[in-house]
């Protein structure tokens, strides 16, 4: 076999990182389809090609299946799940352009070691780590999934193995939600019993300098919830004849920024706090009006708090952001009263949903009128992202009902990751606590369970945890739910597959420093995927 010794499974790795798969370029393509090739060359596959496919997701890409049907007879199968797809190495500045070349990278960052970080001098003493764009996020995951296929091809397991890798993780996720129906699809076609879904992405440090090692039984959530700010428009020279949207965006950021109130905990791990991903005025050119329009995305991380109550809590952070504002604005505008002997007039601000924004513009101008404006937006925006286009969905209305105005608007944009766990599922703890004693017993390693892998993955999208009446609060807030964005969710309903992360260890994921420990990855982690497999199907 060709990819089982730490020497071929790290030459696998190296020649998947060559690709500069990063998320929407031709070369996210190109690997796909170096990645069935190399799969269709194992003779198991040339036999039954039909096993190996190229499936599109609507967009000019493609995510990569391949089943290993252990016997005709046999149904229950695990799912080895990856993606392909990196981000960009901007950030490698200097090393730009050995990024994709991981011993290349690796060999020059030892000649030059005192340009690095003190702690990845520390990592470098060992000789154990390998540098470069995706080695360990994750196509460390890939060789290793590559790996356990061509095991199932030579009849190690005693179930059914099938190999899942998908574009676009680092983005949308449009590889994984399209995938999703397609699994469903194989369920029945094959007479597949999905047992256990398996992802490698890495461990990830809760916090600077963390070295534990984890095993995740889930995947956090995440929402990314904006703020549409509409204020009045006025000349510089007359600035309290106006309100300008771009301190109203400051406010609410003020507000959500860091906000441990959005934190949840949930057995000991608790979500990190919002952040600010995007604050942005919509002035399309310079003038001395001052922006009047302004919107600002956060990334908002999930546990179990359903969506309604996400929803009730940002509209009470809008609204403490709009007392802010109209306090401010009223004691500012007291003041220059004084100098000009005038009477200010005092603000107030309104607070609606996008739901509640659409129905009152509905309501005023009719259904037709306002079908019509967003398709005409749609067709005009489509060469922008889908947070473009949300955002300007939402403007668009917010101006046909500009008379609401001062006004902040909550929605929500793509992408949406449902937050899923299955820790209280009793053939996850099993496992869990096998591998825990196998990984001591034999490595004299501590592994500590997680509920949640943090770093936000595909996993999210192997169940559905959230209530229909929750998701249909959020559903009616996002401007482009079935119109380019949506979940399969009847998909999701019938995989609801118990799901484990089991990954490598790994530093400084989406950072130029970014790197993977091969001799963990390629012997221990290797060990430990093939003693949880065997188990999922002595179970």
């Amino acid at each position: 076999m060709k990819w089982q010794t730490p020497q071929q499974l790290k030459q696998l790795l190296c020649r998947l990182v060559e690709y500069p798969s990063i998320s929407g370029t031709k070369a996210e393509i190109s690997l796909a389809k170096f990645i069935a090739e190399q799969l269709r060359s194992i003779d198991y596959f040339r036999e039954n090609n039909e096993f190996v496919r190229l499936h599109p997701t609507g967009d000019g890409r493609y995510f990569v299946t391949a089943l290993v049907k252990k016997a005709e007879q046999v149904r229950d199968t695990v799912i080895l799940i990856s993606h392909f797809d990196v981000v960009d190495v901007q950030d490698y500045g200097a090393w730009k352009d050995i990024a994709f070349s991981p011993e290349e990278l690796t060999k020059r960052f030892y000649e030059q070691k005192q340009q690095l970080p003190s702690d990845v001098q520390t990592d470098l003493e060992s000789g154990e780590w390998l540098f470069g764009r995706g080695v360990m996020d994750m196509k460390c995951g890939i060789a290793l999934h590559m790996a356990l296929i061509e095991q199932a091809c030579h009849g190690t397991f005693a179930g059914n193995l099938l190999l899942l890798t998908v574009p676009d993780e680092e983005a949308n996720s449009a590889g994984m939600r399209a995938a999703a129906p397609v699994l469903a699809e194989m369920a029945e076609k094959y007479e597949l019993t999905y047992r256990l879904v398996i992802n490698s992405e890495p461990m990830f440090a809760r916090y600077p300098g963390d070295k534990t090692n984890y095993i995740y039984a889930g995947s956090i959530g995440k929402a990314l919830p904006g703020f549409y700010c509409y204020g009045k428009e006025t000349h510089v020279g007359e600035p309290f004849a106006g309100l300008n949207a771009n301190f109203m965006v400051a406010q609410i950021a003020n507000e959500l920024e860091l906000n441990t109130d959005f934190c949840e905990e949930f057995a000991g791990e608790v979500s990190p706090p919002p952040t600010n991903l995007l604050q942005m005025d919509l002035k399309e050119e310079y003038s001395v009006q001052i922006p009047h329009r302004a919107v600002a995305l956060f990334n908002l991380f999930l546990q179990k708090k359903p969506l309604d109550d996400v929803t009730n809590s940002l509209i009470a952070a809008a609204k403490r952001a709009a007392k802010c504002i109209e306090e401010h604005y009223d004691g500012e505008a007291s003041r220059f009263a004084k100098f000009e002997k005038s009477a200010p007039k005092p603000m107030s601000i309104n607070v609606f949903t996008f739901a509640e924004l659409r129905k009152k513009a509905v309501d005023m101008f009719g259904p037709k009128k306002v079908e019509q404006l967003e398709a005409s937006v749609l067709s005009m925006e489509a060469a922008k992202d889908d947070r473009g286009k949300t955002i300007a969905l939402v403007d668009r209305l917010a101006m046909l009902c500009k008379d609401f105005a001062p006004m902040i608007v909550l929605f929500y944009a793509p992408p949406y990751y449902p937050a899923v766990s299955a820790g209280s599922d009793p053939l996850v703890q099993r496992l869990v606590a096998k591998l825990q004693k196998y990984a001591q017993e034999k490595h004299g390693i501590s592994l500590v369970q997680q509920h949640y892998f943090p770093g936000i993955s595909d996993l999210s999208y192997v169940g559905l945890q959230q209530s229909f009446a929750s998701l249909q609060t959020f559903i009616e807030n996002m401007p482009i739910w079935n119109r380019g964005y949506q979940l399969p969710l009847s998909a999701l309903e019938k995989l609801n597959v118990p799901m484990l992360n089991i990954g490598p260890i790994g530093r400084d994921a989406h950072q130029w420093t970014e790197r993977l420990n091969v001799r963990f990855a390629f012997e221990e982690l290797k060990e430990w995927l093939e003693y949880t497999i065997h188990e999922v199907f002595t179970e």
